[in-house]
């Protein structure tokens, strides 16, 4: 973990995308937040750190996590070659992450993520790439800087034309809507086929940063920044007013493996585990920056 000095109220927090994986953010936030009493004014996610967000953010957790675990239970297999010449997909992905959200995200959860300032990162493609060779580029480029330079904010994507779009929760009328919002920032083909908004292609946001801090709103305080994958210390990035918060081990299970239900719950248990860790070092240097503030 990286911190800035001195210790503040935390306002804002990101979701990075990371499939599966993003289930440590959750049982992160349920230990941290309690404890801390965290009640950020701005929320930025990508991909399934969106899912996660929403679910955290509209009391969903407990019933999403719950239905996915089940729902992994219950699929033996991540790809179904007998369905080439069939109708059915060869890849469960889809069906199974749209089932998972329209059955977690109803009315009464979008109303409740209607009160917070959350958006939700999705990627255009530049205009002279169609949606299946913007796909390759894009990912293309992606995977390829993760293997050369591991950085934590990709910029390979952007510099080849690819651009980010801030999409506001408070913008979807339904919770149709905003299922295929969360689709849209999660758009990998061919796990997520390619979608459109407004008419135009979209992809996965983590094209354009996989830790969509530029899509926060401004924040007085501290934003905390929760990854998903585990990076040396030296390459968390040194940002005024961001914390940036990882994993203490490798997360075990694939982010797109949909059978495995006891990789999700060892991910959720590892958050929790991680923070309590974080709540015992975070609060003593908040209390003191709190006394700070009162005696000036």
């Amino acid at each position: 973990m990286r911190r800035r000095e001195p210790a503040t109220r935390i306002d804002g927090v990101v979701f990075a995308g990371g499939g599966n994986r993003c289930i440590w953010q959750v049982g992160f936030w349920e230990t941290a937040a309690p404890a801390l009493g965290l009640r950020p004014k701005a929320v930025s996610a990508v991909s399934a750190g969106a899912a996660m967000a929403c679910m955290i953010f509209s009391g969903k957790t407990e019933t999403a996590l719950e239905y996915f675990t089940e729902a992994t239970a219950r699929n033996p297999k991540n790809f179904y070659p007998r369905n080439i010449v069939g109708s059915e997909p060869c890849l469960p992905h889809y069906g199974m992450y749209r089932d998972a959200l329209t059955h977690c995200l109803d009315e009464a959860a979008l109303t409740r993520l209607h009160r917070h300032a959350i958006n939700i990162l999705i990627a255009r493609p530049p205009r002279w790439l169609g949606p299946v060779s913007g796909t390759f580029v894009g990912l293309g480029a992606y995977s390829l800087e993760k293997k050369v330079s591991f950085p934590v904010h990709s910029s390979w994507a952007r510099r080849i034309g690819f651009r980010g779009e801030a999409v506001p929760v408070r913008s979807c009328a339904t919770p149709s809507d905003l299922a295929e919002l969360i689709l849209q920032s999660s758009c990998t083909p061919p796990f997520v086929p390619v979608m459109r908004r407004d008419g135009r292609p979209v992809l996965d946001g983590g094209l354009v940063d996989n830790v969509p801090v530029r899509a926060l709103d401004p924040v007085d305080g501290t934003a905390l920044v929760l990854l998903t994958r585990v990076y040396p210390a030296e390459r968390l990035p040194r940002l005024p007013g961001l914390v940036y918060v990882q994993p203490s081990e490798p997360i075990r299970i694939s982010k797109w493996d949909y059978t495995d239900p006891h990789g999700l719950r060892e991910a959720y248990d590892l958050g929790r585990r991680d923070g309590e860790r974080f709540v015992s070092e975070w609060a003593p240097r908040g209390a003191k920056a709190h006394a700070s503030r009162s005696r000036k």
